[in-house]
C-alpha cells in the first residue's frame, strides 16, 4: 500500500489543502493529514480542534483518508506512518524557496521518503490560512476561502478572542 503523509498546521483547514487532499487521492492508496501540533505558530485553534476540523472536511471525499496530530520531528512521524511519499502544496515561488530547504534536510534524515510537491490550483493560490483569519479578525468575508463550516467556527473563534 503507498501510502502519502500530507502534514500542516491547518489553522484553519482551507479550500487549497482541501484541493491538494483530493488530488493526493489520486497519486497514493491512502493519504494521512498529519496536523502539527505546533505552538509557536499561535494557533487560533488548539491541535484537537484542529483534527476535528479537517476530519470534518474530509469526511465526505471518499478515499482511504486518516487524520492524526503529531508533534515529532516530521520524517518520524512519516516513518511511524509508514509513508513513502510527502505531499506538500505550492503556491508562489516563495513556497518553493522553503519546501526546497525542508526537501533537502527531509532526504538527508530518509532517503526512502521521498517529497512531492502539488501545484495550487488558481483559483485557491492566494488562500492561506494566515491570511484567512486575518480577514476573519477585520470582519471581513472568509466564505471563498473555506468551507461554510469552517468559516462559522473561525468566525465564532475570532469573536472568542477579539
Amino acid at each position: 500500500m503507498r501510502i502519502g503523509l500530507y502534514p500542516g498546521t491547518f489553522d484553519p483547514v482551507t479550500n487549497g489543502h482541501t484541493d491538494i487532499i483530493k488530488r493526493a487521492l489520486k497519486l497514493v492508496d491512502r493519504v494521512v493529514i498529519g496536523v502539527a501540533q505546533n505552538d509557536d505558530k499561535g494557533p487560533l485553534f488548539t491541535t484537537d480542534e484542529r483534527v476535528e476540523m479537517v476530519r470534518a472536511e474530509v469526511a465526505g471525499l471518499g478515499g482511504d483518508i486518516v487524520v492524526r496530530p503529531f508533534s515529532t520531528l516530521l520524517m518520524h512521524f512519516a516513518e511511524a506512518v509508514e509513508a513513502s511519499v510527502i505531499i506538500r502544496g505550492l503556491r508562489a515561488v516563495a513556497d518553493f524557496e522553503y519546501e526546497f530547504q525542508m526537501t533537502a534536510m527531509n532526504q538527508r534524515l530518509n532517503q526512502d521518503i521521498e517529497t512531492v510537491f502539488l501545484m495550487a490550483d488558481p483559483r485557491h493560490q492566494a488562500i492561506a490560512s494566515r491570511l484567512v483569519k486575518e480577514i476573519a479578525r477585520l470582519d471581513g468575508n472568509i466564505d471563498s476561502f473555506v468551507s461554510a463550516n469552517v468559516a462559522e467556527q473561525v468566525r465564532a473563534k475570532v469573536k472568542i478572542k477579539g
